[in-house]
């Protein structure tokens, strides 16, 4: 790599100062070779091209058209720069900002300053990440591939360089070019390759896996307009597509020699050989770009391969393209790129859920066409397909992965001539799933018809496995109880509402019952003149229907029973494949995993028990206490002596023994008012509004949801505003506390009750906001385009953080985690991790309210029953949004979903009403706590120290060890 630089004393004129724009004319006098050497992971190797003994180097900031500083770089013996100087980083940063370029060569600007600094960081992260998978390849170690259609990683420049321990450094460094690591910081755009708490699971165990050393890599795809990008109108909510990708992305590296051709529609043949052939249909190429992961205080650094969509360029029309036919020239690449184009398309069409349907088998087919590869280099001439899961561990990050199984079946039976016995075999041990979700829309179901053309061989497959598992139902439950055989069928099946085999249905058929002929209308026709009587048959109904007298609506409804009813649609049920075709099923936090086993799962769990598991989810402590709340982080590392804590959260709980403390009170206070004030400038910048630091900042971010109830969040503010207005300005002041109530999180583009709760939240800030009469008593603000930047800046200022769900419907949750590890106190139902929160924290520590998961089934018959009697309290909130004190939306539909005892978007489904009384009244607790300043720390405190539990190095550890069967591997 040839870099830029004048030896000092050497040369005309013996200034030998390094600037950029004598770069071109001396480009030849040195030669850097990025290696970090065996001493010190933060050295940086050169040789130099003539005699070069002088050990001084000069940088021009770049930042001015003249000379301002000169940044001298100490050169040790055997030609080592000393990383770990603001010299030689500064050094690094001035070379890409010339021999690297994004931007034009003038100036030094934040956006070049950004992208000079994230490369030089990359430069380290390359030499350690190259040198951990030459150990894995030499090693040949058994890995672990975590597949997952969402990553959301936030930011990377501050959590590399605190990772590589070079935080001083490169802040020293940059301040000499002219900049501010923070404001450098601030230029990055997060990475659009998630959108909630699935994606940022991923991102926190890739992150612990580095930091532990376990071999590993993540498979994602290449999203270049994410979900989308969220704007707050007065209209609501309004997408447009992610930009994150306009300016480049600094840290991917696209591997051109790496791609994978993947296939869609075509038909199956079977060969000369008796194997079966998937042939023709439509071809594209997957391609990969890969990221650096790098681990904290370690020199492993894994990676993230994530996949783009091409076709080759012979595919590419040019005689229609010369003939005028534009598009059509370019519908076979427009096809292939648009499946990264966005995560999560809308499915209401049927090209919808084709594109969603590509989307999943781009990322199973590539990614497991690649682990195969890497499986076969390493193995050598002799590949011992039997050994394929004591090399490789696959993990299905909930059920978007879950054509993995057949394709790996695909490959080994196919491809790689291996027995159906032998590919099954080998598949269930190398495969495993987390489930994330007991919603039933969110278990994956995907039209038979569709998956049959677009996966035809796959869906052969399918259909294989299901039969198997229908004989192996058959043979545990036995043939003597057909009720009880048939229940079973109907709820395990991979395929629903298709025929079962004709041996097992010969098992259901009922002789035919032979009725009573109708005597009132007896036909004896002959074949002769069976026409004509058929006629008069029809005639005489006609006269009948005439004369009768019109139908009750009794006699309408039996009318319509008699109607054939609609054929159910054939369907293929995806959790049901992970299920069966893995050899461990986790829940991701206690409670949910009990009701996977006794409800979603409950006839697998009985028949397979050890396969099931829990795995209660984590968060890692670097990027949500050490990086994110510094004022923090320093309090934690004075009171437990050491930073230890950042590997060790356990070191955590030992701020228990202080709660009571006052100086380490006056302290954490402190550090929470920092953070306040940062949440201030940041809410006027983006908003609008002006709050005040003095109120408690009152939180819920989270996607937008019904079953996550921001409804019933608003509702309760609502009320706080109404009582409010029926009071005078010393009543209201005496009777709640101020509060800042902060809302965020993307609705999706087509659920519509999501995006009306965003409207009436919106609506409600707007009214309450410009109360004169209100202040800074109470304040609602919704935060446009929520995302892992902004949980970083909102999370260390949070004082009460809202986990409301109704009990039962959330799997876990991470950010409550990570509200507790930064001394937010939680109101929150018994749901998720909430539980084993409260657990840790204290009863005491946690302020509960509503319906128990063991009550809800009962509470939603009572009110289909219509035995449910709303509180008055929550119908005069209802009545009150509805008079058009927030404007004039029309809120019918969305409170109609609150009214009625059954009807699709009726009956209050999620128990808002049932549990708002209990809210309000847990809502008034929160206030008498808060006015005890020296109560509400101590809960603080204690919060942070109880979240020790909660760092996903525990949850990877736990992986490891009960599912994967990995080892560490560390880098000398």
């Amino acid at each position: 790599m040839a870099y830029c630089a004048s030896s000092h004393g050497g040369g005309g004129g013996g200034g030998g100062a390094l600037t950029l724009s004598h770069c071109s004319s001396i480009s030849r006098a040195i030669n850097f070779n990025f290696n970090f050497n065996s001493k010190t992971s933060n050295q940086l190797f050169f040789t130099t091209a003539a005699d070069f003994r002088k050990r001084h180097f000069y940088v021009r900031s770049v930042s001015q058209p003249k000379l301002k500083d000169q940044v001298t770089v100490e050169q040790g013996d055997g030609g080592n720069i000393d990383m770990s100087t603001s010299d030689a980083v500064a050094l690094r940063i001035t070379h890409h900002a010339e021999f690297t370029p994004s931007f034009s060569p003038e100036g030094f600007d934040l956006p070049k300053a950004y992208f000079a600094t994230a490369q030089s960081i990359r430069d380290s992260l390359i030499i350690n990440w190259n040198a951990t998978y030459d150990m894995y390849e030499r090693s040949n170690v058994k890995q672990a591939y975590y597949l997952s259609m969402e990553f959301l990683q936030g930011r990377a420049l501050l959590n590399a360089i605190g990772n590589l321990e070079l935080s001083g450094a490169y802040g020293d460094a940059l301040s000499k070019l002219g900049h501010k690591l923070e404001d450098v910081v601030s230029q990055e755009p997060d990475a659009a390759l998630g959108n909630g708490g699935l994606g940022r699971l991923a991102s926190c165990f890739l992150d612990s896996l580095a930091t532990l050393n376990y071999p590993a890599w993540g498979y994602g795809l290449r999203y270049k307009y994410g979900l989308f990008k969220q704007l707050i109108t007065k209209e609501g909510q309004e997408e447009i597509a992610e930009n994150w990708l306009e300016m480049g992305n600094p840290w991917e590296i696209v591997r051109n020699d790496i791609s994978y051709p993947v296939k869609f529609y075509g038909k199956v043949v079977t060969g000369s050989d008796g194997k079966r052939r998937w042939i023709g249909g439509e071809d594209i190429v997957a391609v990969a770009s890969d990221v650096p992961i790098p681990g904290y205080k370690t020199k492993t650094t894994i990676n993230l391969r994530l996949w783009s969509t091409k076709v080759p360029s012979a595919d590419f029309d040019l005689s229609a393209f010369n003939s005028g036919e534009h598009t059509k020239a370019c519908e076979s690449q427009a096809n292939a790129e648009k499946i990264c184009y966005i995560l999560y398309p809308g499915d209401d069409s049927l090209e919808g859920k084709t594109l969603r349907l590509k989307q999943q088998y781009t990322l199973c087919s590539a990614s497991l066409q690649d682990i195969i590869t890497r499986f076969e280099k390493r193995s050598g001439e002799n590949v011992l397909w039997k050994e394929f899961p004591e090399k490789v561990a696959v993990q299905m990050n909930d059920t978007h992965p879950t054509l993995c199984i057949p394709e790996l079946m695909r490959i080994l039976m196919d491809l790689k001539g291996i027995s159906w016995k032998e590919a099954w075999d080998i598949t269930q041990r190398t495969v495993a799933y987390t489930n994330h979700t007991v919603l039933p829309e969110a278990l994956e179901k995907w039209s038979l018809e569709l998956m049959q053309k677009l996966l035809p061989r796959h869906v052969e497959i399918i259909e294989l496995i299901d039969e198997e598992l229908i004989i192996g139902i058959v043979a545990e439950f036995g043939k003597s109880n057909l009720e009880l055989l048939e229940r079973k069928l109907n709820a395990m099946r991979i395929l629903e509402n298709v025929e079962l085999p004709s041996s097992i249905i010969d098992l259901f058929m009922k002789p035919k019952e032979v009725s009573a002929i109708d005597t009132c209308e007896v036909l004896e026709v002959s074949n002769k003149d069976s026409v004509a009587a058929a006629d008069e048959f029809v005639g005489k109904s006609k006269e009948k229907e005439v004369d009768q007298e019109p139908v009750q609506k009794g006699e309408q409804k039996e009318e319509a029973d008699l109607q054939p009813a609609p054929v159910p649609q054939k369907m293929v049920r995806m959790a049901n494949l992970c299920v069966v075709g893995g050899h461990v099923v986790n829940g991701v936090a206690e409670i949910h995993s009990e009701i996977v086993k006794q409800d979603v799962f409950n006839d697998f769990y009985k028949l397979w028990p050890e396969k099931f598991q829990n795995k209660t989810n984590g968060v890692t402590p670097r990027r949500w206490i050490y990086y994110c709340n510094p004022e923090l982080s320093k309090i934690i590392t004075k009171w437990t002596r050491g930073d230890d804590w950042v590997l060790n959260t356990e070191k955590l709980s030992e701020l228990r023994k202080f709660a009571d403390n006052e100086d380490l009170q006056s302290e954490w206070r402190a550090a929470k008012r920092i953070n306040k004030m940062k949440v201030v400038s940041f809410l006027q910048e983006k908003t609008g509004y002006r709050v005040s630091p003095d109120a408690m900042f009152d939180i819920q971010v989270k996607r937008i949801h019904e079953y996550k109830r921001q409804l019933l969040n608003i509702l309760g503010i609502v009320y706080r505003y109404k009582k409010m207005k029926e009071m005078n300005a010393f009543e209201r002041k005496e009777k709640f506390t101020p509060r800042v109530c902060i809302f965020g999180g993307k609705a999706f583009a087509t659920y519509a009750q999501a995006k009306r709760i965003v409207k009436l939240i919106t609506d409600v800030g707007m009214t309450i906001n410009h109360d004169p009469d209100i202040g800074d008593l109470l304040k609602v603000v919704f935060v446009p385009d929520y995302n892992v930047s902004v949980a970083e800046l909102l999370i260390p200022a949070s004082e009460l953080s809202q986990h409301i769900s109704t009990a039962g419907m959330e799997a876990s949750g991470t950010s409550n985690m990570k509200f507790s590890m930064n001394g937010c106190i939680l109101i929150g139902t018994l749901d998720g991790a909430n539980v084993e929160i409260r657990e840790e924290v204290g009863e005491d520590n946690f302020f509960l309210f509503g319906a128990q998961a063991h009550e809800i089934s009962g509470l939603r018959k009572e009110r289909a029953e219509g035995k449910f009697v709303p509180d008055p309290l929550f119908e005069e909130v209802k009545e009150y949004v509805r008079s058009g004190v927030f404007g004039p939306y029309d809120y019918d539909e969305l409170m109609g979903s609150l009214e009625g005892n059954e009807g699709f978007g009726r009956a209050d489904y999620f128990l808002v009403g049932k549990d708002f009384p209990s809210y309000i009244e847990c809502q008034e607790k929160v206030d008498e706590a808060y006015r005890d300043q020296k109560r509400w720390t101590r809960m603080s405190i204690l919060n942070s120290a109880g979240s020790y539990k909660f760092s996903s190095d525990r949850t990877i550890h736990e992986y490891a060890r009960d599912i994967w069967n990995v080892q560490p591997l560390q880098l000398p």
